[in-house]
C-alpha cells in the first residue's frame, strides 16, 4: 500500500532534496497521518544518527537587561517579565554550572549572553572561560552565543577553542520584522556566516508558534539549510507574561511534532534538537519526538525551568536510546534538577516556571 511519507523518506535517503509542496504537506498531514509522518522521519534520523541522543547544557552567562526588542523574549528591552537579571558570571561560577552538565551526559556546553552582541572585552572574557574550560573537560564541545559578532571576532573565540556558534535565525525573512525592529533578518544571517567563516560550526534554528504560517516555517526552514546550519535548535514559544507574546498559545502537541518531522525531511543528516519550550508544548509527545530529533537540552532554559534532568535522561533510557559518547548503558552516573520546584506542570498553557538562581539552560536566544 502506497504511503506517502515513506516513500518521501525513500527519496531523502536516496539523495533527493525535500521541496517546498512536500515540506507543506508534512505540516499539513492529518492526525490520521502523523504517526506515519514519524515513522517516516525516524527512518532519517536513525540512518544518520542511530539510537543516540546529543546532550546539550546551556549556562546563561549574563542575564535580561537587553537593549533589543525581539517580541519572544523576556530579556528584551521593556520586558516586564519576572526574571533574574545579573551581570557576567565569575570564570568560576560558569565553570562550576558547566562542570554540572558535563558530570550529567552532556558532550556540548553552551555558553550564553544576553545582548545585541559582545563587545571585545566580552570577548575576551568569554575566551578566558572557554580556555579554562577546555583545559578542565578537553573533549567537550564548546557553544557561544552572545548574539551579532563584529569583526575578528569570532576568529578570536575559535582561537580561545570555540567549536560552534549559536545565532538562530528565528523566523522567515519576511516575518522578521513582525517580532523585531532592533536588527534585521540580514544581520543574523552575516552573523552565521562570519561564524561559518571562521572555522566555527555554524548552530542555527528557529522559533514556532510566534503566528507565522507554514510557508514562513518551510522559508526559514530552507533558508536554515541553504546556510549550512550544522545543528539546528526548535524552540516553541514560550509566551512569558511582560513580553508582547503574552498569551500567545498556538501550538499543539501535533503540530510540534510535524514541525520536527518537516526540519528532519528538510536536513536529513543534521543534528536536530528539540529545544526550549518543548515540555509545555510536546508535553506528553516527547518521548515520540526524539523518534525524530536526535539531541535536546538538559534541564533548565535560560529564564524559564525544563523538566527535571533526571526525567529528560530517564525519557532517553526509556525509548532506547543512549547518550552520545555515554556507552551502551546511555545513563550517565549523575543528573541535574532545577532548583526552583515551583511544582507546577510544564504542559500547563499561562503558566511558565520561573528558572532558579543556580540553574541554567537557555532557548529562544
Amino acid at each position: 500500500m502506497f504511503n506517502y511519507f515513506h516513500d518521501l523518506a525513500d527519496r531523502q535517503l536516496a539523495g533527493a532534496t525535500l521541496g517546498r509542496d512536500e515540506a507543506l504537506a508534512v505540516l499539513e498531514s492529518t492526525d490520521a497521518q502523523l504517526l506515519e509522518v514519524v515513522a517516516a522521519a525516524a527512518r532519517l534520523r536513525r540512518a544518520h544518527f542511530a539510537n543516540t541522543v546529543k546532550v546539550n547544557y546551556l549556562v546563561n552567562l549574563k542575564s535580561g537587561l537587553c537593549p533589543e526588542d525581539c517580541s519572544y523574549c523576556s530579556q528584551r528591552l521593556g520586558s516586564a517579565a519576572q526574571i533574574l537579571k545579573y551581570s557576567w558570571l565569575s570564570p568560576e561560577e560558569a565553570a562550576a554550572q558547566a562542570a554540572t552538565g558535563i558530570r550529567a551526559g552532556a558532550s556540548r556546553v553552551c555558553l550564553v549572553a544576553s545582548g545585541r552582541g559582545p563587545s571585545d572585552r566580552d570577548v575576551d572574557r568569554v575566551a578566558g572561560m572557554v580556555t579554562g574550560l577546555k583545559g578542565e573537560h578537553p573533549d567537550v564541545e564548546v557553544c557561544a552565543c552572545l548574539g551579532i559578532l563584529k569583526g575578528g571576532q569570532a576568529e578570536r573565540l575559535k582561537d580561545a577553542g570555540v567549536d560552534a556558534y549559536n545565532h538562530n535565525l528565528n523566523t522567515s525573512e519576511s516575518n522578521y520584522a513582525d517580532i523585531c525592529s532592533t536588527h534585521t533578518f540580514t544581520e543574523r544571517v552575516q552573523t552565521v556566516e562570519h561564524a561559518k567563516g571562521a572555522g566555527l560550526s555554524p548552530c542555527s534554528g528557529l522559533i514556532a508558534g510566534m503566528g507565522e504560517s507554514n510557508n514562513d516555517l518551510v522559508d526559514a526552514v530552507f533558508a536554515l539549510r541553504s546556510l549550512g546550519s550544522e545543528s539546528i535548535p526548535v524552540n516553541f514559544l514560550m509566551p512569558f507574561d511582560g513580553t508582547p507574546l503574552e498569551g500567545t498559545w498556538l501550538l499543539t502537541p501535533g503540530q510540534c511534532l510535524r514541525i520536527l518531522a518537516m526540519v528532519r525531511f528538510a536536513c536529513p543528516a543534521t543534528e536536530l534538537r528539540m529545544a526550549g519550550g518543548r515540555e509545555m508544548h510536546l508535553r506528553s509527545l516527547q518521548p515520540l519526538a526524539l523518534h525524530v530529533a536526535n539531541s535536546l537540552f538538559l534541564g533548565d532554559y535560560l529564564t524559564s525551568e525544563g523538566q527535571e534532568g533526571r526525567a529528560d535522561l530517564d525519557m532517553i533510557a526509556d525509548n532506547g536510546f543512549v547518550v552520545l559518547g555515554k556507552g551502551p548503558a546511555g545513563q550517565p552516573a549523575t543528573a541535574i534538577r532545577g532548583t526552583n520546584d515551583a511544582g507546577t506542570t510544564p504542559g500547563a498553557p499561562a503558566t511558565i516556571r520561573r528558572r532558579g538562581a543556580g540553574t541554567a539552560v537557555a532557548p529562544n536566544a
